[in-house]
């Protein structure tokens, strides 16, 4: 019987889980509540070796680049294109909130304000890559500034030759031991997924949907037009020549996690792992770009941001010219980079948003306490987006910078 369990694919086992809870949750309702720490257990599993997986694999990938100058290549590459999805991903949710205008009509009088933190200024965000105590960083889990020092130290090591040969051995196998517990982790997300969809199925349910259909549907249908036509047909189709069928197959297990778990972050270890496994990108790549796309690529988010701003906007009657979507699509795009990577991450960037066109405090405060009941599924869709954009992107570094196995891409997988 067990034997049988792991002949089965993963993601048969994690889709197969995915649906069945979601089915449990909606008969069982509110009592599926009682499950959700299995869910948390396994996140939190996850969460566990996201710090100590990027260090040790970061540093090793740096090391293993051999030149140093190959570093400035991969980041301004990396970066560009990061930024390019980004902004591609907010034109989207612009131009289908304006055809499908979610927010006409809207009563907001049901819906109870809710006022969250601040907005940390950009330049604020950018000054903390550089940490006071990269101890204190690893602790608190600033992805960020983890990479910065972690960068630092793979490139000390390069320029040290043979004195670093000692501590580049202890990162290279370091990194293998990570991947392996990865691995031991992804064995048991069946059943964290399982507890994780039956648990927000059975405490909001999908009616909660209902009263902000038009939006929802925004969403979705934004989600899968950026998905597989600018990751799926311009990058991975047109620019690099490889199947979409193929690239999709071999990210699915992440996407899968992704959508239950509604953390990048979380889900950062899996990706690392199929990125190298089943899309043929080498650790190099992998071990850097992956990390960097969790906190600055936000593609799903920049979307939802983009059509939740024009939502709100005709909700309560503000007319938005050309030069206001502008503001807002230049401002989603630079708010997102450091954004946390957890679930929920959004509503601190729709606060930022609105305010570029002219929405006050209170009003901002009824959007989200408006949208917050049916936020869960949405934000699940999004970040399942995310994942596969930083797995598309890392697809084409990894392809320009000839650290590209197409062998391992086209392999046939375990159906």
């Amino acid at each position: 019987m067990v034997a049988t369990w792991f002949e089965i694919a993963l993601w048969k086992r994690i889709f197969a889980a995915l649906i069945l809870g979601a089915i449990v949750g909606m008969i069982w309702g509110p009592g599926s509540d009682s499950i959700a720490w299995v869910g948390t257990l396994f996140v939190r599993l996850i969460r566990m070796i996201v710090v100590p997986l990027v260090f040790v694999t970061l540093i090793s990938g740096v090391v293993s680049m051999g030149d140093p100058n190959k570093l400035g290549s991969l980041g301004v590459k990396t970066l560009a294109i990061y930024m390019a999805t980004t902004l591609a991903a907010i034109t989207i949710g612009l131009i289908l909130a304006v055809i499908l205008q979610p927010g006409v009509g809207v009563d907001f009088s049901t819906a109870v304000p809710l006022q969250v933190q601040e907005v940390i200024p950009l330049s604020e965000r950018l000054m903390s890559i550089v940490p006071h105590n990269p101890i204190a960083v690893l602790a608190e889990g600033n992805m960020l500034a983890i990479i910065f020092f972690a960068l630092l130290v793979g490139v000390s090591l390069l320029t040290i030759g043979e004195k670093g040969k000692p501590v580049a051995d202890l990162m290279e196998s370091s990194s293998e031991m990570m991947l392996r517990i990865t691995h031991w982790i992804m064995e048991v997300a069946p059943f964290g997924v399982f507890a994780l969809i039956a648990t927000v199925a059975g405490t909001q349910g999908v009616g909660a949907l209902l009263d902000v259909v038009m939006l929802a549907l925004a969403v979705v249908i934004g989600s899968a037009v950026h998905l597989f036509v600018v990751h799926g047909l311009v990058i991975i189709k047109l620019t690099l020549k490889l199947s979409p069928i193929m690239f999709f197959r071999g990210a699915r297990d992440a996407m899968l996690v992704a959508f239950s778990t509604s953390s990048s972050s979380a889900t950062l270890p899996v990706s690392m792992s199929v990125a190298e496994e089943n899309l043929g990108i080498r650790p190099i790549i992998a071990s850097t770009v992956l990390p960097l796309g969790a906190t600055i690529n936000m593609d799903g988010t920049a979307l939802y941001v983009g059509i939740v701003s024009v939502f709100a906007a005709q909700a309560f009657g503000i007319d938005l010219v050309f030069s206001d979507y502008v503001l807002i699509a230049g401002s989603t795009t630079l708010v997102s980079i450091g954004t946390a990577a957890v679930p929920g991450a959004s509503l601190f960037l729709i606060a930022a948003v609105t305010q570029t066109i002219g929405m006050s405090p209170e009003q901002t405060a009824i959007v989200i306490g408006f949208i917050l009941p049916f936020d869960r599924p949405l934000d699940m869709l999004r970040t399942a987006v995310n994942i596969g954009g930083d797995l598309s992107v890392s697809t084409a570094v990894a392809n320009w910078e000839d650290e590209f196995d197409k062998d391992i891409f086209e392999r046939p997988i375990r159906f």
